[in-house]
């Protein structure tokens, strides 16, 4: 019954939220049921720090590989917690001071590091080898061109319009960058509706710890 209860469960409550949309009668139900998960989310952040903490807190027993960073890692987790509880979270306490001048800088480094990896990835993707990668690689130009002063500025007055950086930008991102969005966006639907009916159906089981 270990198995069979959690199947049981998932398929009810999925049924229910997806019957809600034709039969307004059970969107009471729905709603507790909504409620219950987000109960179940917050116990689960809370099993999630505890494993954070317990994997860091090993690495640095161990000393393994960077653990000096686990150190600071554990430090500055009971350091917002404790500021967050003792002086809350609102503007003006020490939670707010600590995320505006620690973690929001740090989060705006990281995500400046990953514009190296970033232009690393698109000059292995825009090689010229194929005529896809071609393809790509001059609509690529095109649109970066095309947002940047340079891109209208150096285009004479005698230039035809339908050919300026600026306008062939507007084209590409309205008509072939919504195109391949929509079509994305519908395969990731798909992809969410097909594993939505296997958890339903008892098929998928990772949420038990089977593969």
């Amino acid at each position: 019954m270990r198995r069979e209860i959690p199947m049981i469960v998932a398929f009810v409550a999925g049924v229910i939220i997806i019957l809600e949309f034709f039969v307004p009668a059970l969107t009471p139900v729905s709603s507790r049921i909504q409620n219950w998960y987000l109960v179940v989310v917050a116990f689960a952040i809370l099993v999630g720090a505890f494993n954070l903490l317990r994997l860091n807190y090993m690495k640095v027993r161990h000393r393994r590989t960077d653990w000096p960073f686990a150190i600071l890692l554990i430090v500055g987790f009971f350091t917002m917690a404790l500021a967050g509880l003792i002086g809350g979270i609102d503007e003006g306490t020490a939670f707010d001071w600590l995320f505006n001048y620690f973690v929001y800088p740090m989060s705006s480094t990281m995500f400046a590091l990953l514009a190296f990896f970033v232009a690393s990835a698109a000059y292995r993707a825009f090689r010229a080898r194929t005529v896809d990668s071609t393809l790509l690689l001059a609509a690529a130009f095109i649109v970066m061109l095309g947002q940047v002063p340079i891109g209208s500025i150096w285009v004479p007055s005698w230039w035809p319009f339908f050919l300026s950086p600026d306008w062939l930008k507007d084209r590409i991102m309205d008509i072939g960058n919504t195109a391949g969005q929509r079509a994305i966006l519908i395969g990731a639907s798909l992809g969410v509706v097909s594993t939505s009916l296997r958890i339903l159906l008892g098929i998928e089981r990772s949420y038990l710890g089977e593969e």
